[in-house]
């Protein structure tokens, strides 16, 4: 038992839930994502540009320092490089300069550049938004989710490798849960999280835990109040970046799949999920049409599911659905479901006596 910080890292924000399992009081904030923040630093920054640090969300960033190259010179560690793509020779291909981390921190005091350091915990900014709830910034436990693909072998796509990692998992033990990493623990081919697990040794707190958003947005949507306890349920999160959607029963992932979000529409969504709860997906399938991939391990039968949540800032892309989806909301706040996923995960990991998330 103790005091919890659990944070969501997202394209467009970082979701803040701060959790007293001794108390029961929790104090929640949304604030601007790192990569948006970043993103406007880079912009700002006038000049040719330094970039070191580490692996975190590309996204709006990724745009930005590809479209800088045009009229400046960018150069980037090779850590930090991995933000834009895996893969050097393409991330040189686009005009970036890359160098290695050393030849990179030798380069910080150049005034020839202005540097920017990239990563998914701005520790400073952290810190001030935690102080700013009243809480004081020290810690039990911490836990932070955001989405990692993972770095695929040559030949594989990072969308089927991220397939492989997933089923490789939930075929083991079908819980998202199971697949919630100590600081110690992350794969190493999740490089992403790995980074963001060693940025947060910086923070005072005894235990560390990352896990994948995605993972993390199912538990999270199936502890809204209106789930708990039906045996077959559906869940869905509309997030900025990705949208997934999950079936389960009796708590184990039957099946999911994803897509990003500005490539789906309602119509395709509601048939998706009539055609995951009925075992019809397949991962090659939804690649296919644009997706990132499905998991299916059983069918619930569509009819037989007790309700559908959906939750994500983006969820009002089902508000006029032919579905009955119920919009979530858990520990009241359809913003918190990743939090409350990894909160949730570390509770059971931890084997500690079940919270309400009203």
């Amino acid at each position: 038992m103790g005091k919890y910080l659990i944070l969501d890292i997202g394209a467009g924000t970082i979701d803040i839930l701060y959790y007293d399992t001794n108390s029961n009081i929790h104090y929640k904030a949304v604030a601007k994502s790192p990569v948006l923040s970043l993103a406007e630093q880079a912009s700002r920054l006038s000049g040719d540009l330094l970039i070191t640090g580490v692996e975190m969300g590309g996204g709006t960033l990724s745009g930005v320092l590809r479209e800088r190259v045009q009229k400046s010179k960018v150069t980037m560690s090779v850590s930090s490089a991995a933000t834009i793509h895996h893969n050097m020779k393409k991330v040189r291909s686009w005009g970036i300069e890359v160098i290695e981390d050393e030849a990179a921190e030798g380069l910080r005091h150049d005034n020839r550049y202005n540097a920017l350091t990239l990563g998914d915990l701005e520790l400073e900014r952290l810190e001030h938004a935690i102080e700013g709830l009243g809480i004081p910034f020290t810690f039990d436990v911490v836990g932070i989710c955001a989405q990692d693909h993972g770095i695929p072998p040559d030949g594989i796509s990072h969308l089927d490798y991220r397939h492989q990692i997933f089923k490789a998992g939930l075929d083991d033990a079908p819980y998202p849960h199971t697949l919630l990493f100590g600081d110690n623990e992350v794969p190493e081919t999740f490089n992403r999280l790995r980074s963001i697990a060693e940025s947060a040794k910086s923070l005072p707190a005894d235990e560390i835990y990352v896990m994948d958003s995605g993972m993390a947005a199912i538990l999270g949507a199936s502890m809204d109040p209106r789930a708990r306890g039906k045996k077959k349920i559906m869940v869905l999160d509309v997030a900025t970046s990705h949208t997934v959607g999950a079936a389960l029963e009796d708590g184990q992932i039957a099946g999911f799949f994803e897509y990003h979000t500005h490539d789906i529409t309602l119509d395709r969504l509601e048939v998706l999920l009539i055609d995951l709860a009925d075992g019809k997906l397949s991962h090659e399938r939804i690649l296919e049409e644009g997706g990132h991939g499905a998991y299916v391990r059983k069918a619930i039968r569509f009819e037989a599911a007790e309700i559908i949540v959906a939750t994500g800032p983006k969820r009002r892309l089902v508000a006029n659905s032919k579905l009955p989806i119920m919009l979530g909301a858990p520990l009241g706040d359809n913003m918190m479901t990743g939090t409350v996923g990894v909160l949730e995960a570390i509770r059971r990991r931890k084997g500690l006596q079940a919270f309400s998330y009203l």
